[in-house]
């Protein structure tokens, strides 16, 4: 994003307030409940959305070290991460190719070989069988190459490492992530780091977490004793990036500055930016820092979330870490009172009571973001 553009987003809102108006749909949109009750509807997200989408598994930052690995449970899947010694990044399932138990069980680490804890066989971080114990007498002829590991679709791109959870699935990362590319290169995600990091299971669908944070209509009832009175009342703006959102939520403060004013404005100052990359994550751009939300759908009633607050990584350090935990707890807060009006709201769907969620038009960005999951299904 290039500052014509940082001044355009934010003066359309300011226009929009100083007029008394609001960024709209042009209509009312529905969205059927069945959406987020059914386990039917949820088994077809698992095999048509969530194994076929290019998925963040993890931070750059999180391989740090030529051996380091990582492993994740992604879209009901386990994956190992791998850092090779020339730098490149695997992914695998994390599954023993002779009995199929857990390759590696710690979340973390850094070594070039793992070894299965049922019987020894060897895998190196390329994936390549090494080896076999009492091979000769016991598995005479084997063709090690058709052991390997079974590899995912991976590429480090743009601070972040994506992943596809189906090793038979085609992947096009360039045209999924082209959309973003500009804007994450602004948010210089490859520079930053984690400087906290919380995970939680939610009783509520995965969508309904995604959708709670595409609209502004319900910060001054949801967030009124904490972030509610530093913004505009129901006034955001979206914008479509291929099936990625970008919305923008203007702070009170913005009415107050003509951005076009002083070389060191940025839209950051008065505004959140919002990216909702399609169709499990969330990074939230603030003033010095980026808030992460990345989910893992369990069931559908069931969402496990991960809080991550990214900053400079120059600056996680002692210095500022208080600075950076005070930041992640507001963040947390904030993001509790979303959960609990989420989790209440799943409640009321299997109560039966409606047979549709309403979209109103400051909600637009819902039925857009609904209506990408649709097209894959």
């Amino acid at each position: 994003m290039d500052r014509a553009q940082e001044i355009a987003l934010l003066e359309e809102l300011i226009g929009l307030n100083e007029n008394g108006l609001f960024f709209l749909d042009d209509a009312v949109q529905f969205s059927l409940t069945d959406r987020y009750v059914s386990e039917d509807r949820f088994d077809r997200e698992m095999s048509s959305v969530f194994r076929r989408s290019p998925l963040i598994a993890a931070h750059a930052s999180e391989l740090p070290e030529r051996g380091s690995y990582l492993t994740r449970q992604i879209s009901g899947l386990p994956v190992l991460l791998t850092r090779e010694k020339d730098g490149t990044v695997n992914a695998f399932l994390n599954v023993c190719r002779h009995r199929g138990a857990r390759l590696v069980a710690e979340d973390r680490g850094c070594k070039h070989a793992f070894s299965c804890p049922y019987h020894a066989w060897t895998w190196d971080s390329s994936g390549s069988l090494r080896g076999i114990p009492h091979e000769k007498q016991g598995f005479p002829d084997l063709d090690r190459s058709a052991y390997a590991l079974k590899r995912l679709p991976v590429t480090e791109r743009l601070g972040l490492i994506w992943i596809v959870a189906d090793p038979r699935a085609q992947s096009n990362f360039d045209t999924f992530l082209e959309p973003v590319k500009k804007d994450f290169a602004w948010l210089g995600m490859a520079g930053l780091g984690i400087a906290a990091c919380d995970q939680k299971v939610l009783s509520a669908n995965w969508k309904l977490l995604l959708e709670g944070g595409l609209e502004a209509y319900h910060f001054k009832v949801t967030h009124k004793e904490t972030i509610g009175p530093h913004f505009l009342d129901s006034l955001s703006s979206y914008q479509m990036l291929g099936p990625h959102i970008r919305s923008v939520l203007p702070r009170a403060t913005a009415t107050a500055r003509d951005p076009r004013g002083g070389d060191s404005w940025s839209i950051q100052d008065h505004a959140n930016v919002l990216y909702t990359v399609f169709p499990l994550n969330q990074f939230l751009a603030m003033q010095d820092h980026v808030a992460w939300i990345s989910l893992n759908p369990l069931a559908a009633d069931r969402t496990e979330a991960r809080i991550v607050t990214l900053a400079p990584r120059e600056t996680i350090d002692e210095n500022r870490m208080d600075h950076w935990r005070r930041n992640h707890r507001i963040t947390l807060n904030t993001l509790s009172e979303d959960f609990a009006v989420n989790e209440a709201a799943q409640d009321g769907m299997a109560s039966g009571a409606n047979e549709f969620l309403t979209f109103g038009r400051y909600e637009g960005a819902l039925h857009r973001f609904n209506a990408e999951v649709e097209r894959r299904l």
